[in-house]
């Protein structure tokens, strides 16, 4: 780093993202991608939209709001649109946290939340994962801050249900709770209905996962129109053209093409589901994963050594070394039926 770098921000740990190899020839299960295109209505709308660039996009999103306003069936007023769903967790971090009101979230989570608290110079608390590597919700719920949950959990997959995080929500309404919902259409249940009810829950999604569209960064925040404001304020301050028209004009696509969605939803469960069974045969344990990946450990294998052996094949998954309990595992995930025939093929040959 340079001699003129802010003395508050070289201290930072940044967050490291799934390699992205610059030449071909990997099986990617590294990063969460879908396996599959964006929907022709998003492609063609987000072509069309091209034709306009020589123009700011819409800093409102007005039309992207009222498609998922239908969709979600929330008034836009509880609506923000995001440069992915990333973008609102950190301006979450800026708005809802300060010394006294800390983040909490798990010790073994979205590795982005100790980083975005870093960088808006805010305290945060880790609360360990239980042995079983669900959530401590007792201890979460009795710890003073406001919460940040990811559901389903990552990179454990493991998900909650609406009614433990509406008592989270109900039981405490003096703070904030987070919903990170990145993968909740793999198998978990959205609380996105309940923003109407409680005016301190914020839920997120993104497009990068079910809707295939990873490239185009785009995200939501759905809450109660005061905390929607608060967002609106910080987004403001920062880039008010914070979401392009391409992306805005693909997202609105995607959401008119809710069905092509559910369907590729429904064969990556179908595919998360030969995966389990094939990796259970060859002696693997596994998480109860809820999201478009699993999470693996072999009593014979460590895990780096088979990220290591699994490369050599042409294969990426995502190993983490930290913390201690979590390094036997990787993280896969779930790509087409081809993807992980030769998965299981290159694991067996490996062991």
């Amino acid at each position: 780093m340079s001699r003129f770098f802010s003395s508050v921000f070289s201290a930072l740990t940044p967050y490291v993202p799934g390699e992205q190899p610059k030449n071909g020839g990997f099986i990617k299960l590294n990063t969460n991608e879908s396996p599959f295109p964006p929907s022709k209505r998003a492609i063609e709308a987000g072509a069309k939209a091209l034709e306009r660039l020589n123009l700011y996009s819409d800093p409102s999103c007005s039309a992207l709001k009222k498609a998922a306003s239908k969709l979600y069936g929330v008034p836009e007023e509880c609506i923000i649109c995001s440069n992915g769903s990333d973008e609102v967790l950190s301006w979450a971090f800026a708005a809802f946290c300060e010394e006294g009101r800390p983040g909490i979230f798990p010790d073994v989570t979205y590795g982005f939340y100790p980083v975005f608290a870093a960088q808006n110079r805010v305290p945060f608390t880790e609360v360990p994962l239980l042995p079983d590597l669900s959530m401590d919700i007792r201890t979460m719920a009795e710890t003073d801050g406001t919460l940040f949950i990811a559901n389903p959990n990552a990179p454990t997959g493991i998900a909650l249900s609406p009614d433990v995080i509406e008592t989270l929500v109900r039981e405490r309404t003096e703070r904030i709770v987070v919903i990170d919902e990145a993968y909740v259409d793999f198998g978990a249940l959205s609380v996105v209905p309940l923003v109407e009810k409680y005016d301190n829950l914020l839920v997120t999604q993104t497009f990068s996962k079910s809707r295939s569209m990873a490239g185009a960064r785009l995200g939501f925040g759905f809450a109660s129109p005061a905390l929607i404001n608060d967002l609106e304020t910080i987004r403001c301050s920062i880039n008010p053209y914070n979401v392009g028209s391409v992306a805005q004009a693909m997202g609105i696509g995607a959401l008119e093409d809710n069905d092509y969605m559910l369907d590729n939803c429904r064969e990556i469960c179908e595919n998360r589901a030969y995966t389990v069974s094939a990796l259970k045969a060859l002696g693997f344990e596994l998480t109860d994963s809820k999201a478009n990946f699993v999470f693996a450990r072999h009593p014979d294998a460590g895990g780096e050594e088979l990220y290591r052996k699994l490369r050599e094949k042409g294969i990426l998954v995502r190993h983490f070394s930290r913390p201690e309990r979590i390094k036997d595992y990787n993280r896969i995930t779930v790509g087409s039926i081809d993807e992980m025939k030769a998965l299981v093929k290159a694991l067996a040959e490996v062991l």
